[in-house]
């Protein structure tokens, strides 16, 4: 059998899967691997001093759950239903990008050798906007509800140029009294920096080899005090906003929607209708909708 029915036969048991499924996984997300976006968050000189060796590339990793991990990076974060507000007062931004749930392999002494990308999906990284917080993470986790995942995943087929995520793109809208914005430009996935080969390998080498430095956190040894976790959701970066994304918070009532969608089956004008109902089509789209709720 190959890998594209490997797939498909795949493809049932994962749209079946409660968000509780996932509590194995290690939780992963990529910084900076969409132009501009950390411009507009207004988190770009959080990395002033991160060298990367290719500038117009991502700029680190980091976690936002770590399994059996004692303190806030061991609650469950993932809803495919809510976002649940944190107690203190605090602007709340959603992040939308895809998410890959993917294997992970490790040499003996440790190191990740292959990251297998599975599934992909709409993924909502909701993020605290608070100046001085010392990691990315402070920023990712405040408890149940905090971050987003699609329940419905679409399976890979291989993940690199020619594979089933070319055609596919992001969009992602706001519903505020009855009233649906566009929250974050649609574009194409491949617009993401690094994408395909490219980010797998830099994943492998971020993983094993950062450190503790600035923002960033030495994810290794997560995985190691996680007893190597086989299998991650890894967030691999958030798209660009619209003015109004840009500028606008979330509060108790909204509706957040991040609607993935194959553009050879489906264009903008459907999409949008399809978030005005709240309705949306199974094949070629992995959709999240959640509620906007005071913890």
């Amino acid at each position: 059998m190959n890998t594209l029915r490997q797939a498909q036969g795949e493809r049932n048991d994962e749209r079946g899967k409660a968000m509780s499924d996932y509590k194995n996984f290690i939780g992963l997300g990529v910084a900076g691997n969409f132009a501009l976006h950390l411009e507009q968050a207004g988190e770009s000189a959080d990395f002033k001093d991160v060298i990367t060796e290719d500038p117009n590339g991502p700029k680190g990793m980091f976690p936002f759950y770590v399994p059996a991990r004692e303190g806030q990076l061991g609650i469950y974060p993932i809803s495919s239903e809510s976002i649940i507000l944190p107690q203190e007062t605090c602007n709340v931004q959603p992040e939308p990008e895809v998410a890959l749930l993917c294997d992970l392999e490790y040499d003996p002494s440790g190191n990740v050798t292959s990251i297998i990308p599975k599934f992909f999906g709409a993924y909502n990284d909701c993020s605290l906007r608070k100046e001085g917080a010392a990691k990315i993470s402070h920023k990712k986790n405040w408890g149940s509800a905090s971050k987003g995942l699609a329940s419905t995943l679409i399976p890979i087929d291989s993940f690199e140029k020619g594979g089933v995520m070319e055609s596919y793109r992001i969009a992602s809208f706001l519903r505020r009294e009855g009233m649906l914005m566009r929250y974050g430009e649609d574009v194409e996935l491949t617009g993401y920096s690094f994408f395909y080969g490219k980010l797998i390998e830099w994943m492998k080498n971020q993983i094993n080899a950062q450190v503790d430095f600035g923002p960033l956190e030495p994810i290794r040894e997560y995985l190691r005090d996680a007893q190597y976790p086989k299998q991650a959701i890894i967030s691999i970066g958030a798209t660009r906003y619209t003015h109004f994304g840009e500028t606008n918070f979330l509060q108790e009532g909204d509706e957040v929607i991040v609607v993935v969608y194959d553009n050879n089956k489906h264009c903008m004008n459907p999409i949008l209708s399809m978030a005005n109902r709240n309705a949306f089509e199974s094949e070629g789209i992995s959709a999240l909708v959640q509620k906007v709720v005071r913890g």
